[in-house]
């Protein structure tokens, strides 16, 4: 539920200031009739009975001490809820003479809580007693476990073996470092063997041409004859 600061502001003055308390108001419990066994969904009743017509607000306090604005009902009996609203779908107000009322429609978990009925006289706020509305609280009954047996056998437990992760770790590290080195040394021999092939067939070439050229039989090559003058 949203809380609405300037009302709240107010409350907070009246709970920390005890000098701001006037007349306490009455408030009591239409229905439920037990207070202490209210339901989830079941519809909650509460009267602030005063001697003035003022006007008066509803406030309600959580477990853990915040202050949550409900209605505001004025003299001429207009209603203003949380947020400035007119109406509200989990709650409804209503003033009949000095007795001002609240409903909760459908109570819920989030509507646990004190409720107060406030007054604003004379500048001055009265606080009522606080009315605590909570569900009852729920027991969970434990699952009996069956007495231990005794017997002669004696079961053993599975071994069960879990792999080291340290020698993983480990592992892994030098598995990483053989790639990083046999891999570029692969690479280097490939290239170093390509290297070999290409000049192999390159002098293999060159050796041919060299034998296609005719020699004479002496070795020495031709003279031209001279021709006379």
């Amino acid at each position: 539920m949203d809380t609405s600061p300037a009302p709240l502001l107010l409350l907070a003055l009246g709970f920390c200031c005890p000098g701001i308390y006037g007349q306490k108001l009455e408030m009591k419990v239409r229905s439920p009739k037990d207070i202490g066994q209210l339901q989830v969904g079941q519809r909650l009743e509460l009267e602030c009975h005063t001697d003035r017509s003022h006007g008066a607000s509803w406030i309600r306090q959580d477990s853990s001490g915040t202050l949550h604005f409900i209605a505001f009902i004025n003299s001429m009996s207009r209603l203003t809820f949380e947020g400035g609203q007119r109406t509200s779908t989990r709650f409804e107000a209503s003033k009949d003479s000095t007795i001002y009322r609240l409903a909760v429609t459908s109570f819920t978990p989030r509507d646990q809580g004190s409720y107060f009925c406030v007054m604003n006289l004379n500048q001055m706020l009265h606080f009522s007693p606080g009315q605590r509305a909570f569900l009852p609280a729920t027991t969970t009954v434990a699952p009996s476990t069956p007495a231990p047996t005794t017997q002669g056998s004696t079961t053993e437990e599975p071994n069960l073996t879990t792999a080291d992760p340290e020698g993983r770790m480990q592992g892994d590290p030098n598995f990483f470092c053989h790639i990083f080195i046999w891999v570029p040394l692969a690479g280097a021999c490939l290239l170093l063997l390509l290297a070999l092939v290409i000049t192999i067939v390159l002098c293999q070439q060159t050796r041919r041409r060299r034998c296609r050229c005719k020699r004479p039989a002496n070795g020495k090559p031709p003279t031209k004859p001279r021709t006379p003058n």
